[in-house]
């Protein structure tokens, strides 16, 4: 199995996850005479069953990811990267659609707002930062697809 393939049972497993806890919460309680629309100790199986395969994908995954190594780092150190990345792109971002937008005045006498960056310098290397997270994910889902799961 690839390593993609793991990661997408994985996610469809977190959703049955989330599904299941509903599930099992509209059938904990009915009418005195009533029967619930599903069996709760079915339910409660089936939680098991999934948690099960979980955790079994969740250790390949990160046994995968710790092992398989991409020009001298893990997937699991690109992965961090990625995501730190990403976390800063989005507040550079923020940031920089903060300090760009223009105030205006109405009148000579209002207060004049500048920003206290120079935007064109930063927005420059929040583009080398962009291309660099995309080129990451890149990598990542490319490794994705060619990793066999340990």
């Amino acid at each position: 199995m690839k390593l993609a393939t793991a990661l997408s049972e994985r996610a469809d497993l977190q959703r049955r996850l989330s599904e299941i806890g509903i599930r099992l919460n509209n059938n904990s309680k009915v009418q005195d005479g009533e029967e619930p629309s599903e069996a709760p100790e079915e339910l409660m199986e089936e939680l098991d069953r999934i948690l099960s395969r979980m955790e079994e994908l969740i250790s390949r995954i990160n046994l995968t990811n710790s092992n398989t190594m991409h020009e001298g780092k893990t997937i699991t150190e690109l992965l961090a990267h990625r995501d730190c990345l990403k976390s800063k792109v989005q507040i550079m971002r923020n940031f920089l659609d903060n300090a760009s937008n223009q105030v205006n005045r109405m009148t000579r006498s209002e207060i004049k707002i500048r920003s206290t960056v120079p935007v064109n310098r930063i927005q420059k290397t929040l583009d080398g930062l962009s291309r660099e997270l995309r080129e990451t994910d890149e990598m990542l889902q490319e490794l994705n697809w060619t990793t066999e799961l340990l």
